[in-house]
């Protein structure tokens, strides 16, 4: 105990006591007229000059915000001018990334830069149609010059030229569904690959559609075309999982866009998809956009050949 109290005499800092001044009411006891400041200082560094320090390092990482979790990366986003691929675009682009949107018509292209360089969003675009060669190989091009590499790819163009039953379907009319929303993904894939693999924890995403896994009935040969790209996921997924690039899909249920127009517009076919969801209510572009945001994120590090379906309750098995 003895040889413990002698340490902590010895230890302690020194202290220097100085005269202080306590104003208030204008009333002050004897013991405080003809002092400045009551409290023991501490011998050493001036602690005012120690606390603004502190306090200018608190306020600049304040100011720097958290890091953004796609900070540094660099996205492709096809068909991303409208609707579900402009929020994904969007989305992308505030959590961090640089984001490249394309359309097939310059106009619509031009119009959404505008709109997202608005918001100070770091984004190039250019028109593709994505069923070009020229224009997906101009699309990778421009986004290595621009950026100088790829990280994420994001395949959202899609059509449906004719509504009808599966097996009513005009030959020609499948040959161009299938040629945009399988074919034309299965090759930006394929081109962007090599781009890909240049980067650590690469991705890609397919959007598919909830009518993949039961389709929709005036819309059969556009169902079978998105179940078509939940199965490209899969077998894709298998084979760049050891490369460490992942590979998920979206599937949206109803959303309100003007691609589901048609569901929504008129009231009795409003109803009649409203009877199918159990939320209720129709989703939205960026409720979409948040679910892509997660998958090609660190968050879903450990997901790949996954095929995640947004659709307020809808049914969704194959």
């Amino acid at each position: 105990m003895i040889h413990l109290g002698k340490q902590l005499v010895v230890r302690a800092p020194k202290i220097r006591l100085s005269a202080c001044t306590v104003s208030g009411s204008g009333q002050s006891s004897s013991r405080d007229q003809n002092t400045n400041d009551c409290r023991p200082k501490l011998a050493g560094p001036n602690l005012n000059q120690c606390h603004k320090r502190l306090s200018s390092t608190s306020s600049q990482s304040s100011n720097a915000g958290p890091m953004k979790r796609l900070a540094g990366k660099v996205a492709v986003v096809t068909a991303s001018t409208d609707g579900i691929g402009f929020a994904i675009a969007k989305r992308l682009a505030e959590d961090g990334a640089s984001v490249v949107i394309s359309s097939r018509k310059q106009k619509n292209v031009d119009s959404a830069l505008a709109e997202l360089r608005k918001l100070n969003l770091n984004v190039h675009g250019l028109k593709c149609h994505v069923s070009e060669p020229q224009d997906r190989k101009q699309l990778f091009e421009e986004t290595i010059s621009k950026f100088g590499k790829l990280n994420i790819l994001v395949s959202n163009a899609a059509t449906n030229p004719a509504v009808g039953g599966v097996l009513e379907c005009d030959e020609k009319v499948w040959d161009k569904i299938f040629d945009v929303n399988v074919k034309s993904s299965y090759l930006l894939a394929k081109e962007a690959l090599p781009l890909l693999r240049q980067q650590k924890d690469s991705s890609i995403v397919f959007v598919s559609s909830i009518a993949g896994y039961d389709a929709f009935e005036l819309l059969g040969a556009y169902s079978v075309s998105k179940t078509a790209l939940i199965g490209l996921t899969k077998a894709a997924a298998k084979d760049l999982a050891p490369e460490g690039i992942r590979v998920n899909c979206l599937a949206p249920g109803v959303i309100r866009t003007k691609f589901s127009r048609a569901l929504y517009e008129n009231e009795s076919a409003n109803e009649a998809a409203l009877s199918k969801i159990p939320m209720g209510r129709l989703g939205t572009s960026e409720e979409m956009a948040g679910v892509v945001s997660f998958l090609v994120s660190e968050d879903a590090g450990y997901i790949t050949g996954e095929s995640i379906v947004a659709g307020g309750g809808m049914t969704a098995r194959l």
